[in-house]
């Protein structure tokens, strides 16, 4: 378990939209995967031929139904959530997995630069209990200030109620982790001094929410563009949980990490809905 979990937060590898094109034509018809990870209105409107879609909230629940010894191009729009996508296929068994860096968009030809994708090297792949639920709370810490973040700086209403939704929902997620650390490292310590210990503008792999929001502004435009980053982070919060669930060996933590997995899928799947309907909106 520790090497795929170390395997999962190895970077999967990028082919642009040259290489993705090369990567296809050198091959025969079934002998690869082409998955298209968006929403099904995404897909309605314009997709790749023979590209199968597993829209990314479900994608742990239906990726079974691909075969994991065929080489495996994962596409989305610009190519967030597909790599995310990518790298859980990686920690799942899958033995040759591409994200198409630019996603659709740069497939056909527009210029497009997929949103910075979030740098996991921080994970070793032999953490502790303890060491799990800090990364975890760090993460949590992180998702909760993007969102407020957004929050202030979204003109759309009902992306506003949204992110202020999802920003208290990580401080109940940061509550229940900060009570399993007291059972995983007992020692009476509060919460205050718990936090002192973290840095809490930090996402994991060493990037400040501020810095993330900058880098990644060209993405945050339009409210489905929001979205599409969102549910990026939500499917890196929903992997992290899985995976540590099973890499612990106390009931009690798993518990709580499955509870807690099954609450960013809720997410996403709210998420994609609201997509759906901006898409539909736009359209």
């Amino acid at each position: 378990m520790m090497m795929q979990l170390k395997k999962l937060f190895t970077p999967v590898g990028s082919l642009d939209a040259e290489e993705a094109k090369a990567f296809m034509a050198r091959r025969r018809e079934g002998e690869y995967t082409l998955l298209d990870v968006r929403q099904p209105g995404e897909y309605e409107e314009s997709h790749l031929p023979g590209a199968k879609l597993l829209p990314l909230p479900q994608l742990s629940d239906t990726y079974q139904e691909l075969d994991p010894e065929k080489p495996t191009l994962v596409h989305c729009a610009v190519g967030g959530r597909s790599r995310v996508a990518a790298q859980m296929l990686s920690g799942w068994g899958f033995k040759e997995v591409y994200n198409l860096a630019g996603g659709i968009k740069a497939f056909q030809g527009h210029k497009a630069t997929g949103p910075k994708e979030l740098n996991l090297d921080l994970v070793r792949g032999d953490e502790t209990p303890a060491e799990i639920i800090i990364l975890a709370y760090g993460m949590e810490k992180a998702l909760q200030l993007f969102y407020e973040t957004l929050q202030q700086q979204s003109p759309d209403l009902e992306l506003q109620e949204l992110f202020e939704k999802l920003a208290q929902v990580e401080v109940r997620h940061e509550q229940r982790l900060f009570e399993v650390y007291g059972r995983v490292a007992p020692g009476g310590q509060d919460l205050a001094t718990f936090e002192s210990s973290l840095v809490p503008n930090t996402l994991e792999g060493g990037f400040s929410a501020a810095e993330f929001l900058e880098t990644n502004k060209a993405h945050l435009q339009t409210a489905s563009e929001a979205l599409d980053l969102a549910m990026m982070l939500e499917t890196q919060a929903l992997d992290l949980y899985l995976r540590f669930a099973d890499l612990s060996d106390q009931p009690q933590t798993k518990e709580v990490l499955y509870a807690l997995a099954g609450e960013e899928k809720a997410h996403l799947a709210s998420l994609g809905r609201l997509l759906e309907e901006k898409l539909g909106q736009r359209g």
